[in-house]
């Protein structure tokens, strides 16, 4: 893969794990631009690898799980390129965006980073409302002016003082749940680790809490936030996110109850 000339240099960087079924789409909708493409693996049993080493030499293993922030700091450890631009193997890089990326990287500006926006594609439909989009995350910026928060889970960029962030154009097509099973299994997992985080930092909670939390979700993502406007999509999407945001809460109570009387 060779750099056009008079612009930075930027890797691709993923973390992964069983991801045979979206890697391929994904990766070819970078393998024509970018300088270098970053994969770190947390211990995949699929063909994950084989498709990987098709487009990158630069396949890495870590096994040893400690969250997603951590996990992705690892990752940008490899990584040695003016910009390092993030992409998860369900995300697709449409020509709009990759326009408005090299763009970017030819222009260079000093002390700024760039956010994409998500459009999700779930349970048929695109959701365009639903608090769901515009869904901008930011995913581009000079490796020595940022790094990720060592959140276990809804992980951050942290950004230099000084650095600002801009819009790129363009849409990051997200193929986010394959079927019902996958949301709650991939729910499930995210909820776990929320728990964990909040344990972690002292956080306690009840389940009047927990239904508060729950129903307040529903009504933002359905009325505020007009899902109502993503048509039976919207509904199905806010009614199971009311009940992620239920099993969170739910688990962190759980977790203050006695242990069983045996337990010692």
């Amino acid at each position: 893969m060779n750099s056009p000339a008079k612009r930075a240099t930027v890797t691709a960087a993923l973390i992964v794990k069983n991801e045979e079924k979206n890697l391929k789409t994904c990766l070819d909708s970078l393998a024509d631009w970018v300088d270098e493409i970053v994969l770190l693996d947390s211990g995949s049993t699929d063909r994950t690898e084989d498709i990987a080493r098709q487009y990158t030499s630069h396949f890495y293993t870590k096994e040893n799980w400690e969250g997603f922030g951590k996990q992705r700091q690892a990752a940008q450890a490899y990584v040695n390129s003016d910009y390092v631009f993030w992409i998860d193997a369900d995300e697709v890089v449409t020509a709009e965006l990759k326009a408005s990326i090299l763009a970017a990287l030819s222009t260079q500006a000093s002390n700024t980073a760039y956010s994409v926006n998500r459009k999700s594609w779930v349970f048929g439909r695109f959701i365009t409302h639903s608090g769901w989009y515009p869904d901008r995350v930011t995913r581009l910026y000079r490796v020595n002016e940022g790094g990720y928060s060592d959140d276990l889970v809804h992980e951050k960029v942290l950004l230099k003082e000084g650095v600002a962030t801009q819009p790129l154009a363009g849409d990051m097509t997200h193929y986010t749940y394959d079927d019902l099973h996958h949301y709650l299994v991939k729910s499930a997992s995210y909820a776990k680790l929320s728990a964990d985080q909040k344990q972690k930092r002292g956080k306690t909670t009840s389940l009047s809490s927990a239904s508060l939390h729950a129903f307040a979700c529903f009504v933002k993502m359905y009325l505020i936030k007009r899902g109502f406007l993503d048509g039976k999509q919207g509904f199905l999407l806010a009614v199971l996110s009311a009940h992620s945001t239920f099993v969170k809460y739910a688990d962190l109570w759980v977790r203050q109850q006695a242990d069983r009387p045996d337990a010692h």
